[in-house]
């Protein structure tokens, strides 16, 4: 919880675990593949802003968790999902110029379409306000079953 100016509290708790490990994993494949990418390919322009985009998604996330209140938080999500699209772009030209191969572009791509999906149910869940933390979003409402993830 944090404290904003005016004695009002805040539920920074927007974060669980599982959307902070899936934005992690996804910003390591993304640094790996620009590794692959710099010394197998030597491309550098490209893969950096995949890698800055892609890093992006997971750092934007982190920000929600420190939010002012409930706009600051739905920008923040909504930055991360601009990250997102953006990441998927990169990837799309990459692949498009012959850089990736198909394993590498069709699993990462996988990941960003995956997290996108999460981040846009995620924006709508906090925008109706509707969840199971008594009135206050919270990111397991918009987290498909446990069961379905791997």
């Amino acid at each position: 919880m944090m404290v904003i100016p005016g004695n009002k509290i805040y539920n920074t708790s927007v974060m669980d675990q599982n959307i902070k490990q899936r934005s992690r994993e996804f910003a390591v494949k993304v640094v790996l593949l620009h590794k692959q990418l710099s010394a197998r390919k030597k491309e550098s322009v490209m893969s950096e802003e995949l890698l800055r985009s892609g890093a992006g998604v997971g750092a934007e996330l982190s920000k929600a968790e420190c939010a002012l209140g409930k706009n600051d938080q739905i920008a923040r999500v909504y930055k991360s999902l601009q990250d997102c699209a953006e990441t998927k772009y990169w990837l799309e030209l990459l692949n498009d110029t012959g850089y990736l191969t198909e394993f590498e572009f069709n699993d990462t791509l996988k990941d960003c379409d995956e997290l996108g999906k999460i981040l846009i149910t995620l924006i709508k869940t906090l925008r109706t306000g509707m969840g199971s933390t008594g009135g206050k979003p919270h990111i397991n409402d918009a987290m498909p079953s446990a069961a379905g993830s791997h």
